[in-house]
C-alpha cells in the first residue's frame, strides 16, 4: 500500500473547505432566521416575534387565562428564557389582535428559579451579580401578569416575602397556587 501525500492534501483540503462552506452556510441560516424576529409593541424589551403567515385566525372572541410553571433558574446574569415566554404570549397575541384586556397570565415559580425572582440584596448576595430579570418581571407586572413563588421552595431556601421583588405574590406552595389558578379558569402552559 502507497501514501498519495498528493491526494491526501487534496482531500483534507477539500474536507476543510466543505466545512468551511457549510459552517457560512448554517450562520447565513440563522442569521435570517433570527432577523425574522423583531420587539413586539405590548413589552418592546423583552419576548421578540415573529409573523407568521397563513397561520391559523385566532379566535376574535378569544379570552387566554394561562399560567405558566418555572421550576428552572437562569444562568447568572441571563435572562429566565421562560419568563420571557410570558412576555413573547404576550406580544404575539396583541400583535395578532387580541386586546390585552383578554390576556391574564400568571407565573407559578418554584425549586431554584424561586432566587431569579429575589431583590437586588438577596440575590447578590447568593450569585455575586445584578438580578438581570428584575426589570422583565416589573415590566410583567406592569401588564398584568400575575406571579407566585411557592413558599415551600421559598422556605427551603431561605427567602422571606420581603426578599421578592415588588409585586411578586407568595403563595403557600406552587401546587396551591396551581390549584387556584386552574380553578379560576386558568390552562397549564407547558413552554
Amino acid at each position: 500500500m502507497r501514501f498519495d501525500i498528493k491526494n491526501t492534501f487534496q482531500n483534507t483540503v477539500s474536507k476543510v473547505i466543505y466545512v468551511a462552506l457549510l459552517a457560512v452556510g448554517l450562520q447565513t441560516l440563522a442569521q435570517a432566521q433570527s432577523g425574522a424576529f423583531h420587539a413586539g409593541t405590548l413589552i418592546p424589551e423583552y419576548g421578540k416575534i415573529a409573523d407568521i403567515a397563513d397561520m391559523v385566525p385566532l379566535a376574535k372572541d378569544a379570552n387566554y387565562n394561562i399560567s405558566f410553571d418555572v421550576s428552572k433558574q437562569a444562568e447568572v446574569g441571563e435572562l429566565n428564557r421562560q419568563f420571557v415566554s410570558s412576555a413573547r404570549f404576550l406580544n404575539m397575541h396583541v400583535a395578532n389582535g387580541v386586546d390585552p384586556k383578554d390576556i391574564n397570565l400568571a407565573i407559578v415559580i418554584h425549586g431554584k428559579a424561586v432566587l431569579d425572582v429575589t431583590q437586588q440584596e438577596f440575590y447578590e448576595d447568593k450569585t455575586v451579580a445584578d438580578n438581570v430579570n428584575a426589570g422583565l418581571i416589573a415590566k410583567l407586572i406592569d401588564n398584568g401578569v400575575e406571579v407566585f413563588v411557592c413558599g415551600q421552595s421559598a422556605a427551603f431556601q431561605g427567602v422571606k416575602t420581603s426578599d421578592l421583588l415588588p409585586g411578586v405574590k407568595m403563595s403557600l406552595s406552587a401546587m396551591t397556587a396551581h390549584a387556584t389558578l386552574q380553578q379560576s379558569g386558568y390552562t397549564y402552559n407547558p413552554f
